[in-house]
């Protein structure tokens, strides 16, 4: 027992502890003030799991005392299980516990599953018999009986799941974020004015990370597939985005608090509400089974759910605004766009574009030109795109400025098959199909050739974009195991879409969608068509000449100028744009009626047989003009990099302060640091070399010759991602040529090699042209003393 020690909080123990190594102590501690709890909320909420990760500790509070004891538990392997257990604060058990339950029942593999299925049985058999004998009002000492063998099973259960789950599972965001945040990787844009919601900066590992990425998706796509690169400005004119249909279906429904007018999106205040709901349910028995399996078959439907639908959710459910409590309003659409205008004038209405894709169709015209008038080939753009987001939450997950990289494959209608495909048909990924959906059936691995042949896919050129999607993504960093395509189901679609397939990560927000792949049809091609009278399609050969029957209506501008003035452009435009069958049809009625009414947009013209003239021709064509279908994936680069960082974010065995980002090589922001041993001049002449040796590769490095321990330096450039660490020591200048070591951050395993191969090697490992178990092999190893 040692005595006289006052402490004003947890950390300071934390600090004095590691100064000790026996298996228990006792110290006095000073309770903090209310004042110091309030003021030092936030920080202690992100450090809750600090102390408990390295010593477990319990507090035992003396009535009627100024004073704490604590009582540390070694965390020596030997020490017996019971012990720890007991040691673990049991808010902080118990939350764990539950997350990595809820993980297994998404993400547990085959063999887990056939372990934990039986005891979860065990569980329900004994929970129904509980439930059966509190209906017969059986005595109590029975269903106390049945309430200790529930408890015991669930222990089990509970401690297997521990057992089997793999380290993600207890994912600690707060950490993440905190490293995030602390090394700049990015921050809420204008935080020094209190910051604005849904934007963000990015500092320099941020940046680098995320230039990394796009440069790696230019040479996976645009490079390797031989695409059109183009660059189309952000400001969209309105008539685009109102031929799209941006204008009046690019809206999201909202509700607001009838109190304080705060906003919500619909659907997530259901989404959220819900798996609230269920939480609470598996606490409290009180929550019906018809009120858990109502809320399951909401969420199984939200993402086809119209207003009147979400209304009647909110009503039936009784939802709240969930921070003040208030009463919530009918869902109202709100479009998602930025309006602007060009010019000083304010008449020229324009809107920040939503998407990039647009700048791709109205260049179709252009770009088939470029490519000789032939058909298939893709066009690709990186850019921002901007949403005006209801209640942009989840940091990069939902954002109001963010940069997207899109391709637009435009292809033959009638032949959507792909030259290459056969390179990727063996391909497999996690397929979660709409039927898998409806029927409550688990995600399932398939090659991406039997899904394309059974028909699960709709055809080869957007099979052959879903594996290269996720060839991709396991290029730069995502974990394949928390990886999967989902389908989107009927009432997701649009109505011209053929298929459409995401690619959804997990992550501690749940799965996200990252990457859409769809095909859109013809859609967008005809819109912009019908808006200008500009056509956008292709010319395919026909294997012979072909006579074909001609039918249009012209217009006699003579006449119709006199009558309609300037709406006369208007309407030849529209005549112009009418297929033989809508022309036949025009003919019969002004036969039948000497009179037709032209509808353009809403708007009635009465035209008279001596206004139009119907003209009938044979023609002998040689080639037929399509307007392509689009194949187009679409990638949010920063869900995907943020999903990239949770994957990435290790904590050291034995030692879980000690956190760090494993990138894979090629994408890391920087790809080395350089480590002198000390400030000794002896060494600048190795430094020197070195860095020489680097530039000569491209290879991006960061010099640490602060005055910290080479174990702190390490720790610093680990936790920033940098994959590898030169370090000049008082051995690299004795020899010549001179010699540094290169240490791995994952493995923290060091060789050592001659400067003048440094260059070459660490280049083949960003590259992969070699692993790092290659290089162990190829030079010595070197031992570090303990970091």
């Amino acid at each position: 027992m040692l005595s006289g020690y006052l402490f004003k909080n947890i950390r300071t123990t934390q600090r004095l502890l590691r100064n000790f190594s026996s298996d228990a102590k006792f110290f006095k501690v000073r309770k903090p003030s209310r004042k110091q709890n309030k003021l030092g909320l936030e920080k202690e909420k992100r450090r809750k799991n600090k102390l408990q990760s390295t010593q477990f500790f319990y507090i035992a509070a003396r009535a009627r005392s100024p004073y704490q004891e604590v009582e540390v538990v070694s965390n020596n392997r030997k020490a017996p299980l019971q012990t720890q257990r007991k040691s673990i604060a049991p808010r902080f058990e118990k939350k764990t516990r539950q997350k990595i339950s809820d993980y297994l029942k998404q993400m547990a593999t085959p063999e887990i599953e056939a372990q934990l299925a039986p005891l979860r049985a065990a569980v329900k058999e004994y929970g129904d018999l509980i439930r059966d004998l509190k209906a017969k009002q059986a005595p109590k000492i029975d269903i106390d009986k049945a309430v200790v063998e529930l408890k015991a099973r669930k222990k089990l259960l509970e401690e297997t799941e521990i057992a089997l789950a793999p380290k993600e599972a207890s994912f600690d965001r707060l950490k993440l974020e905190d490293l995030l945040k602390r090394r700049f990787f990015y921050d809420q844009s204008f935080a020094i004015y209190g910051g604005v919601t849904g934007l963000y900066d990015f500092g320099p590992m941020g940046c680098a990370l995320k230039a990394n990425m796009l440069q790696q998706w230019r040479k996976h796509f645009i490079l390797e597939e031989g695409m059109l690169e183009v660059d189309c400005t952000s400001l969209t004119p309105e008539p685009v985005l109102k031929a799209s249909g941006h204008v009046d279906r690019f809206a999201d429904w909202m509700v607001k608090d009838t109190k304080n007018g705060e906003c919500f999106r619909a659907d997530h205040l259901i989404k959220n509400s819900i798996e609230k709901l269920m939480n609470v349910s598996k606490i409290d028995k009180k929550v019906s089974a018809e009120i858990k399996k109502d809320g399951e078959d909401v969420l199984a439907r939200l993402e086809g759910f119209d207003d009147k639908d979400m209304h009647e959710v909110i009503t039936r459910f009784k939802f709240k605004s969930p921070i003040t409590g208030n009463d919530l309003t009918e869902p109202i659409a709100f479009n998602l766009m930025f309006p602007t205008q060009i010019g000083p004038t304010g008449d020229f209405k324009a809107f920040l574009r939503p998407e990039t894709a647009q700048g791709i169709f109205v260049n179709f015209k252009r770009l088939l030109e470029f490519n000789q008038g032939k058909l298939p080939f893709a066009a690709a753009q990186i850019g921002l795109g901007f949403r005006n987001e209801i209640s942009p939450r989840q940091g990069l997950i939902r954002v109001r400025e963010f940069t997207m990289c899109e391709i637009e494959h435009f292809v033959d209608p009638e032949d959507k098959r792909f030259p290459k495909f056969a390179k990727v048909a063996d391909e497999k990924l996690v397929l979660f199909s709409a039927c898998n959906q409806l029927d409550g059936a688990p995600a399932r691995e398939v090659a991406i050739g039997e899904a394309v042949a059974n028909k699960t896919v709709a055809n080869e050129t957007l099979g052959y974009y879903m594996a290269r999607c996720h060839q991709f993504l396991m290029k730069v960093g995502i974990d394949g195991r928390r990886l999967r395509f989902r389908q989107h189901l009927s009432n997701e679609m649009a109505h011209y879409a053929q298929d459409c397939w995401d690619a959804e990560i997990l992550t501690s927000y749940g799965w996200i969608e990252c990457v859409g792949n769809a095909d859109r049809a013809c859609y967008d091609l005809q819109q912009h068509y019908k808006a200008t009278n500009v056509k956008l399609v292709a010319e395919k050969k026909l294997p012979e000449p072909v006579d074909v029957d001609i039918v249009e209506a012209q217009a006699n501008m003579a006449l119709l100028g006199k009558k309609y003035k300037k709406e006369a452009k208007k309407i030849q435009t529209a005549l112009q744009q009418l297929t033989s069958e809508q022309v036949t049809a025009i003919e019969a009625e002004l036969v039948a009626k000497q009179l037709y009414n032209l509808d353009i947009n809403g708007e009635k013209f009465e035209l008279a047989p001596d206004l139009v003239n119907i003209k009938k021709y044979s023609k002998k064509i040689h080639v037929q003009e399509i307007t392509p279908s689009v194949i187009e994936p679409s990638y949010g680069i920063g869900r995907i990099m943020y999903a990239l960082l949770e994957h990435s974010f290790r904590q050291r065995e034995g030692d879980e302060q000690r956190t760090f980002l494993a990138f894979k090589p090629l994408v890391a922001p920087i790809k080395c640091s350089i480590l002198p041993i000390s400030a000794n001049d002896t060494l600048v002449p190795v430094m020197d070399a070195v860095k020489e040796e680097l530039s000569h590769y491209e290879l991006s490095y960061k010099v640490d010759d602060s005055s910290g321990t080479i174990g702190r330096r390490y720790a610093r450039t680990d936790e920033i991602g940098i994959p590898f660490g030169i370090t000049v020591d008082f051995e690299s200048g004795k020899t010549t040529p001179y010699t540094v070591t290169i240490r791995h951050a994952e493995t923290m395993s060091q060789i050592r090699l001659e400067v003048s191969e440094l260059g070459r090697l660490i280049s083949d490992l960003v590259s992969g042209r070699q692993q790092w178990s290659d290089a162990q092999a190829k030079y010595p190893k070197f031992e570090a003393s303990a970091e």
